[in-house]
């Protein structure tokens, strides 16, 4: 029995201790394969010969070591990591000790203490969720993939800026690249309606959760959780597909690392510096690319749908949102009150909802009913705080400033106040 509780070391010993024992070995051939003075081997047979194998068994095992760490340090540190260091690695939750605290533990004693105590998990027991390969789909057209990388296209050469990439699932041919300032909702739109005008309507597009492709709290646009861009798509029937997952969209993220790779190298030989160069640069590169790593679909039928006249890409890739009309026809729009210009229709709209629909191109319109409106614009040029009071002696410059304001620009254009919406030219309406 007590063969199982020895070291190798130990059987080792054993072996050499019985041979000599049956005299198959001398005493100094035996101390000089064990390494051990010839008194201390004459030690070794004598309590063999008296105890046998347990003998050999060093009389530490089992006990705990004389270095061991005290308890009360041990306990210090676990509540140390549960109050202050939860989620931390062994190795950063021992550099804080050491550093914050006093405590000196090496990481591997740390590491064992916290997987006793549940406070860490074993490398296998950290793995991540399994994510299977799905096949492509079959027809080009089918399933797009679309992705925004940020990233330093042009490296130092100018700043930081966002490519769009479109990706069929079925081929991996890139469809459509674009290089915006960001990825915003107008960036989305002037992109996909180059997209449809090239290639016509896929089936669906397969989007992230970016806050440009889905609403995850309720009270969205008109309360049905839809987006501006998704009310886009659906105006055109094109479905769009959120992914749960990176892993899920696989084909366009490892797109966006060739990209990262192989399209900053172009630019930088081509000598492109700027987002329009890169734009003109793109369609080149698009056909290389595709001729290198595009793969043949299953089925040669192509699913895009060709436009047709109902197709209004320029009404459908707007800004859009609802307002209701006060009883002096004014609605307020981006810290913007508009007025409308009286009129029968206008005012048999009091109290209802109408429309602000937003342009690409800066332009604006407020319908009612599929019927726009005119208006004009009431330029707030010195705004009153709640707590601020204006004397009537400076009311009458106040009204004056405004009036001055107002006849300074054409009826209905636009204010400069507020900000510029992120990739949308001529105007200044922030995009969220």
């Amino acid at each position: 029995m007590a063969l199982h509780f020895m070291s190798d070391k130990e059987l080792s010993r054993l072996e050499i201790l019985r041979d000599l024992a049956s005299g198959r070995l001398t005493t100094p051939a035996a101390a000089q394969l064990l390494g051990l003075e010839r008194r201390q081997v004459q030690r070794l047979a004598k309590a063999y010969q008296e105890q046998g194998a347990t003998a050999l068994i060093s009389k530490k095992r089992g006990q705990p070591s004389n270095r061991r760490t005290p308890s009360t340090v041990k306990t210090q540190a676990l509540e140390l990591i549960r109050e202050r260091y939860s989620g931390f690695g062994p190795t950063l939750a021992a550099e804080k000790l050491r550093e914050l605290h006093g405590v000196y533990i090496g990481r591997e004693t740390l590491r064992i203490w916290m997987l006793e105590a549940g406070l860490w998990a074993d490398r296998q027991k950290r793995r991540g969720r399994v994510y299977q390969p799905r096949y492509r789909r079959e027809c080009v057209g089918e399933l797009i993939q679309v992705d925004g990388s940020d990233h330093f296209w042009f490296e130092d050469r100018a700043d930081s800026c966002t490519l769009l990439v479109f990706i069929d699932d079925a081929t991996s041919r890139l469809m459509h690249l674009q290089f915006v300032q960001s990825e915003s909702t107008f960036a989305y739109f002037n992109a996909t309606q180059r997209y449809l005008e090239a290639h016509g309507k896929p089936i669906a597009f397969y989007t992230d959760k970016h806050a440009v492709f889905r609403v995850n709290k309720a009270g969205g646009l008109h309360g049905d959780g839809m987006t501006q861009f998704g009310r886009a798509l659906k105006a055109l029937s094109i479905e769009i597909i959120c992914a749960n997952s990176s892993q899920a969209k696989g084909r366009v993220e490892r797109a966006n690392k060739t990209l990262q790779d192989r399209l900053v190298k172009e630019l930088r030989l081509a000598g492109v510096s700027s987002m329009d160069d890169g734009n003109a640069f793109l369609p080149s590169f698009i056909a290389d690319y595709n001729a290198r790593f595009a793969k043949a679909p299953f089925n040669d039928k192509d699913l895009h749908r060709p436009m047709s006249p109902r197709d209004r890409l320029d009404e459908a890739f707007t800004w859009r949102a609802e307002r209701t009309l006060s009883q002096a026809l004014t609605l307020q729009y981006d810290n913007i009150l508009f007025m409308i210009e009286p009129s029968e229709f206008a005012q048999g709209a009091i109290g209802q909802r109408v429309e602000v629909v937003d342009f690409p191109d800066g332009r604006l319109e407020i319908r009612h009913k599929g019927r726009s409106m005119p208006y004009r614009t009431f330029d707030k040029v010195r705004r009153v705080t709640e707590t601020a009071v204006i004397e009537n002696k400076r009311l009458g410059g106040l009204l004056a400033l405004i009036k001055q304001s107002q006849e300074a620009g054409p009826p209905g254009a636009r204010t400069r106040k507020g900000p510029r919406r992120r990739d949308q030219t001529g105007h200044m309406f922030g995009v969220g």
